[in-house]
């Protein structure tokens, strides 16, 4: 065990391609410790249980399959934001598979509520995104949004059909951005 952990990115990048290779079963504090050439006390200087762990490696997940492009003109329009992401979509149900429908049905039986609050930040920070999206698109017609009817509103019911396409693994952003069309254009 020659490798030497320096960091928290390093223990996620390793439970991160553990998932990749072998699926959601094969993270837990040995497998991650062999993974890194450390011993399992090393991860537990990071990582207090398996629940933290997974916690943090499924928030990792989230962030690696949405991190932000180089280009940022796809957050100044909302419909290449949407094909953006919905790419990023089929591009994570590839490099991690099961990850979405497993997340959804409760990735961490240890610590539902500790897991629910990382998911919930996690969406939290798609959903602002989204919102800061339909706020600078200069496509949007004036009027669209109303005090009944909000960016941060629409931008629910978006993110509400993109979790719906993540269960069916249906990556084909057409009908939802026929939607945008027709609500906001």
């Amino acid at each position: 065990m020659n490798t030497v952990v320096t960091s928290k990115e390093e223990i996620l990048k390793a439970s991160r391609e553990l998932i990749r290779q072998q699926g959601w079963g094969a993270v837990n504090i040995r497998s991650v410790a062999a993974a890194c050439g450390v011993s399992v006390g090393s991860i537990y200087n990071y990582y207090g249980s398996k629940a933290d762990l997974v916690g943090a490696a499924v928030e990792s997940v989230w962030h690696e399959i949405f991190h932000r492009p180089e280009d940022d003109a796809v957050f100044r329009d909302t419909l290449a934001c949407l094909v953006w992401m919905y790419r990023q979509m089929a591009a994570g149900c590839k490099d991690y598979p099961g990850f979405f429908t497993l997340h959804s049905l409760g990735f961490l039986g240890e610590d539902k509520a500790e897991g629910k609050q990382r998911m919930e930040q996690t969406w939290q920070h798609i959903l602002d995104a989204l919102c800061a999206v339909l706020r600078a698109d200069p496509k949007v017609r004036p009027g669209a949004f109303t005090p009944a009817f909000t960016p941060e509103q629409f931008a629910g019911v978006l993110f509400s059909l993109m979790l719906s396409a993540l269960l069916r693994q249906d990556y084909d952003p057409g009908p939802v951005l026929e939607i945008v069309r027709r609500t906001l254009y």
